[in-house]
């Protein structure tokens, strides 16, 4: 009788017995720390007594501090190479060497890497001294107890998930779910206050300049589905953010309500909560919103889409582009970066997302009005 082939559901490694502390490492962004979610709750499920320690960046806390989640503390790790930025010297400097000897002294059962391919990410979680790990491991990383290839053409949830797969946690979920909190809901009324018609957040930036879609180009759909009765929101944070908001607000005929730079990240799950619909780049804010139920139009490299899109469709669209050269010095990006910041998804059309985010209006229209019913 043939065995059947083993399926995504299914661990790749046999349980780790007697569990009770687990080190969870992913220092990174918000977006990359949405994607991690179902792997988080995996291991939630399959060491339901365990403690779940997330290491992780300054706003970690800020954003999962008393927030029912998978986690039960967030710890901030130290500047060091590839892990928390900071420069090579940082490696072994007296603060890494004390939060290591601190977390040693946590005698963790299960650390768990979710940081990337592993050549810095690795030596830390070693350095953890936990009594199993786990994690992916790039060509050029040491390997930890159970690991698995690193390869950057995969999607971010299914490698996180296989990665907890190697310890015997399987999945629970594929889409990323983050609970809002009755103290987000009162921040965003604070800023926000209620009002008829949908509400549609705008997030027109992004980490990485070369995801930007023009802001003329969100100012022009925002201008049209204000005409069509939504509420207006620009969200996002920083220089850059302030500077493509202003742009959007002046391309639109009416006012839109700019938040940026206003909001707490409480304040913005609140926000988002409350949409209907957000719009953005490939960043942090779509990825909140896809996390609390908002649907969401996404501009998308497709080359962004292959490791960090919208798993569905029906309430997360996205238009893409599959430029690959530089506008300015035609350079391959798969060959390696140049130093030029253009648009790379500057063709996508003003139709196709207006179409996307009138179309997902009516449908989440549809859901509320069936819900109601």
């Amino acid at each position: 009788m043939p065995v059947p082939a083993p399926s995504l559901l299914q661990p790749h490694g046999p349980l780790i017995p007697d569990v009770h502390r687990i080190a969870v490492l992913r220092s990174n962004s918000i977006g990359d720390f949405v994607l991690a979610l179902p792997a988080l709750a995996a291991l939630r499920a399959a060491f339901p007594a365990a403690r779940i320690t997330y290491l992780g960046e300054p706003w970690h806390p800020q954003l999962l501090d008393g927030r029912p989640g998978p986690w039960d503390e967030v710890v901030v790790v130290p500047p060091y190479p590839g892990v928390r930025g900071g420069s090579e010297e940082l490696r072994n400097s007296p603060e890494v060497s004390a939060f290591l000897a601190h977390q040693r002294r946590e005698r963790y059962d299960l650390a768990v890497q979710l940081h990337g391919g592993g050549a810095n990410s690795n030596p830390f979680v070693t350095g953890l001294g936990a009594r199993v790990t786990a994690g992916a491991r790039a060509t050029d990383a040491p390997p930890l107890d159970r690991w698995l290839p690193y390869t950057d053409t995969q999607h971010e949830i299914l490698r996180c998930l296989e990665v907890v797969g190697l310890v015997g946690a399987p999945p629970v979920g594929l889409e990323p779910r983050l609970t809002p909190t009755a103290e987000d809901a009162a921040a965003a009324e604070a800023v926000l206050p209620r009002g008829s018609g949908p509400v549609v957040a705008v997030h027109p930036g992004a980490q990485d300049p070369r995801r930007r879609w023009p802001p003329e180009r969100f100012g022009a759909v925002a201008d049209a589905l204000a005409c069509r009765g939504a509420t207006v929101v620009l969200v996002g944070s920083g220089a850059d953010d302030q500077r493509a908001a202003g742009a959007v607000a002046a391309a639109m005929t009416g006012e839109p309500v700019n938040l940026v730079g206003q909001l707490s990240l409480g304040a913005l799950v609140g926000i988002l909560r409350r949409c209907r619909l957000l719009l953005g780049n490939d960043s942090g804010p779509r990825h909140l919103a896809e996390a609390l139920g908002t649907a969401t139009v996404g501009i998308f490299l497709e080359r962004n889409l292959v490791n960090a899109g919208p798993l569905t469709r029906r309430r997360h669209r996205v238009a893409v582009s599959s430029r690959t050269t530089c506008p300015v010095c035609g350079r391959d990006q798969n060959r390696g970066r140049c130093p030029h910041d253009p648009s790379f998804v500057d063709d996508v059309g003003v139709e196709q997302v207006l179409a996307e985010s009138v179309d997902l209006l009516a449908t989440t229209e549809s859901d509320a009005a069936g819900l109601a019913g």
